[in-house]
């Protein structure tokens, strides 16, 4: 009985049942136009795609596209994977804070480091009136750390090799991309999904 229950919960487990979270959604989540973005937290280009989300992207398309965020932690940054396992802490308790946090570690990147970052990640939960041992026992959370990972595992499968990448309804926009650039890639898709509806 005991071998049964066990298996049952782990295929639920594995078939996402209880590991899965709600996508990390800005703008209109329910467009047939989406934006998957691969990002590492710990990466200045996605910091400077960042800024321009925000003070571009979103202004422009938040109110047509569904701008997704996906993990992809580099193994060459050094804190990137525990920011990225953070997040989903910070996801869980209220999604708007988990993006909150996104823009708090990327605008943070120079001040952090693989020494402060715990304490950074405790004065933001301080902060945000969270627990900051909480926060950072998070960092141990096997749940989210498989959450990151099946993120990056989609990316790979993807062929994602730098950060950010961005798909645009399947059209790849990699690393150091122009606003002109994406912005024609997602008028296109908005024009391809008009012209679909029709």
């Amino acid at each position: 009985m005991k071998l049964t229950l066990a298996l049952w919960l782990s295929a639920l487990f594995l078939a996402g049942g209880l590991l899965a979270q709600k996508p990390i959604v800005e703008g209109r989540a329910d467009s047939t136009v989406r934006a998957v973005i691969y990002e590492d937290l710990q990466c200045p280009d996605c910091a400077a795609f960042c800024r321009m989300m925000d003070e571009k992207l979103l202004p422009e398309y938040g109110g047509k596209v569904a701008f997704v965020h996906r993990d992809f932690p580099l193994a060459k940054h050094a804190w990137a994977r525990r920011a990225a396992i953070a997040a989903r802490f910070f996801t869980d308790r209220k999604p708007e804070l988990g993006l909150e946090y996104r823009r708090y570690t990327m605008a943070g990147q120079e001040a952090t480091n693989d020494a402060n970052f715990n304490m950074r990640l405790a004065d933001f939960a301080k902060a945000h009136d969270i627990e900051p041992d909480a926060a950072v026992a998070a960092l141990s959370n096997a749940r989210y750390a498989e959450l990151v990972e099946q993120d990056y595992q989609d990316g790979v499968s993807r062929g994602v090799v730098h950060t950010p990448t961005v798909f645009v309804n399947g059209k790849p926009f990699v690393e150091t991309f122009t606003f002109e650039e994406i912005s024609k890639g997602i008028d296109q898709a908005l024009a391809e999904a008009l012209a679909q509806a029709r």
